[in-house]
């Protein structure tokens, strides 16, 4: 059902099965799958993609420009994956010219009340924000990762997967995969112990992986001690852990 007070332009490409809420306006570009319902007051313009089953609560804003003082009015892009929930007043900006020129955010998401995605960014699947967490532009959270309310994210930054941040942390450095950080400006306080159980990881690995992390950071120079735990690699974990640290960044690693 698509109420006649909603604004949808006749370019719009929309399935038969979307439902839109009175009041909310669909702009020339937007392409809109299965079985997805978009609820009263919602705006969603530029070249924006929402996949099937995907549910926008009031006051979303999607595919706006971003707030970036060079861009230009370039055509960059926005992506959803299929079955994401976005709740009242979430901002999602699309992408960058000089970025990536297209902001992603993956499958099976929730992004609760007035969270925030910066332009060019990479947001894997299943991934949780809560309340009010800001993600500037350029940052890159990997599958799973959940972060606590009112949490703020500096650009470029990565966030590794199945990792958990603390509410009302300010992450300025690079999260390792299944690490646990929080603190005013974040910390490592150790591993994901509560997530990797939940995803049936066995109790053999999560004791592997938290010895390879001490290993890591008891060296003051990253590299020692990424090289002193490479000989002891039994584990996908670990593997994931040592090959995030060696990829290219531009920001340090969050240490504890």
């Amino acid at each position: 059902m698509i109420s006649d007070k909603a604004i949808i332009s006749k370019q719009a490409s929309l399935d038969s099965s979307v439902q839109i809420g009175a009041h909310s306006f669909i702009d020339k570009e937007v392409k809109i799958g299965k079985n997805v319902k978009i609820h009263s007051s919602v705006v969603i313009t530029g070249n924006t993609t929402i996949s099937d089953g995907c549910e926008i609560y009031p006051f979303a804003c999607i595919g706006s420009s971003p707030q970036h003082l060079k861009y230009k009015g370039e055509g960059t892009k926005v992506f959803i994956g299929k079955d994401s929930i976005i709740r009242e007043f979430v901002t999602i900006n699309r992408g960058t010219e000089k970025g990536a020129g297209v902001t992603t955010v993956g499958s099976k998401c929730l992004l609760m009340t007035s969270s925030h995605v910066g332009h060019d960014c990479v947001i894997g699947n299943s991934v949780v924000f809560a309340n009010n967490v800001a993600i500037a532009g350029h940052v890159e959270v990997g599958d799973n990762v959940i972060i606590g309310g009112n949490s703020a994210v500096q650009q470029f930054t990565r966030i590794g997967k199945l990792a958990i941040v603390g509410g009302m942390t300010g992450v300025e450095k690079d999260i390792i995969p299944y690490g646990f950080v929080f603190g005013n400006r974040s910390h490592l306080h150790g591993i994901n112990i509560i997530g990797l159980k939940r995803f049936g990881y066995e109790t053999k690995e999560i004791n592997a992986l938290k010895k390879i992390i001490h290993i890591i950071f008891s060296h003051k120079i990253l590299k020692q001690g990424i090289s002193e735990a490479k000989k002891f690699i039994k584990f996908k974990t670990v593997e994931d852990v040592i090959f995030f640290l060696e990829k290219n960044k531009k920001r340090p690693i969050c240490r504890p």
